[in-house]
């Protein structure tokens, strides 16, 4: 908190030039200037227990040369910044020592000070300001710390969000280019043309992968339409229907990841020879259903992608069911509210 120590720095000058030019008090103005110039020169010092040692001594000399005697009100800044150098014990140890020093000085300048009411408010209200600042301190700390917290916790959640987005965007195509390379292979011989077709559809799955990569760097403005229609190629069947407008982008993004993965899971394990996918947005709500005729699996055996996949809708507000039987193909279905 670097704007409290100049903000109480400009208030004791204000206080003890008015002080000095009315002629109130005993004010020694050069030496109260001087000292106060030195205090701001201090702040830009970064060596912690030096600054704090200079500082204490500057405000034992400003306070002596003050006439209106709120530089007292500068040693609330000893614990203060005590405490961001060197932890909360030491802070009180010397918010303690200023109370002492104080009362010292009060014993020294008026023996029978206890009986002056004024005096002892003063100290009061002294004692209270160490503990302002000292709860001001244990806040600003704390606040400092939680700022780090969310940073590392945002870090985490965009780290496992790449994650996610690697997986589910190259995962797909890449699968895509492997499933269409191997039937290039075994097509090469007795069928041609069915193969150099395979290679084509294999050349343009990898453009599109490297626009999703490209896209992603630009943080392109996401469409569902266009993202499922360029992702339902061959034999994918899309059917797709509603206002995508109504509904927002992390929305909108976890259907098409949900599409993604259902396609790329019917390529990649169920072998499946037709895949369908239906996108219904409805006024309030999105139904994406991927159905495939492959061989199913057992619902108990989920991957990294499903179970990102379910992370992605959940965030979204959304619920994800996947029903497969064996030999009855595969019929995932995700539905995420307005």
């Amino acid at each position: 908190m670097p704007w409290v120590s100049p903000v109480l720095y400009a208030a004791v000058l204000a206080a003890g030039l008015y002080a000095g030019l009315a002629g109130l008090g005993d004010t020694h103005l050069p030496v109260f200037i001087a000292g106060l110039a030195a205090l701001f020169a201090l702040e830009f010092v970064r060596r912690e227990l030096l600054a704090l040692l200079a500082r204490t001594a500057l405000f034992v000399v400003v306070a002596l040369a003050d006439g209106s005697g709120l530089s007292r009100a500068l040693f609330v800044l000893v614990p203060f910044t005590a405490y961001f150098a060197f932890g909360r014990t030491v802070a009180i140890v010397l918010a303690v020592a200023c109370v002492a020093g104080v009362a010292v000085a009060f014993q020294v300048a008026a023996p029978g000070w206890p009986a002056d009411v004024a005096r002892v408010s003063d100290l009061l209200m002294f004692a209270l300001g160490l503990a302002l600042a000292i709860a001001m301190a244990s806040a600003a700390v704390e606040e400092r710390r939680g700022r780090a917290r969310i940073a590392e916790l945002s870090a985490a959640a965009e780290r496992q969000r790449l994650a996610r987005d690697i997986h589910d965007d190259l995962g797909h195509h890449l699968t895509a280019v492997i499933v269409l390379l191997e039937q290039a292979e075994a097509f090469r011989e007795r069928d041609p043309a069915a193969a150099q077709r395979a290679l084509a559809e294999a050349t343009g799955s990898a453009r599109r992968a490297l626009e999703d990569v490209r896209r992603s760097v630009r943080t392109w403005h996401f469409h569902l339409g266009s993202a499922l229609r360029e992702l339902c190629t061959g034999a994918v069947v899309l059917r797709l229907s509603g206002d995508e407008s109504r509904y927002g982008e992390p929305a909108l993004r976890a259907l098409f990841h949900a599409a993604q993965e259902g396609i790329t899971n019917a390529r990649r394990h169920a072998g499946a020879g037709a895949v369908e996918v239906d996108a219904e947005l409805g006024e309030d709500r999105a139904l994406l259903t991927v159905t495939d005729d492959g061989p199913g699996f057992d619902g108990g055996r989920e991957g990294f992608g499903l179970r990102g996949m379910r992370e992605r809708v959940r965030a979204a507000g959304g619920q994800v069911v996947v029903r497969s039987a064996g030999g009855r193909g595969t019929r995932l279905e995700v539905v995420v509210p307005r």
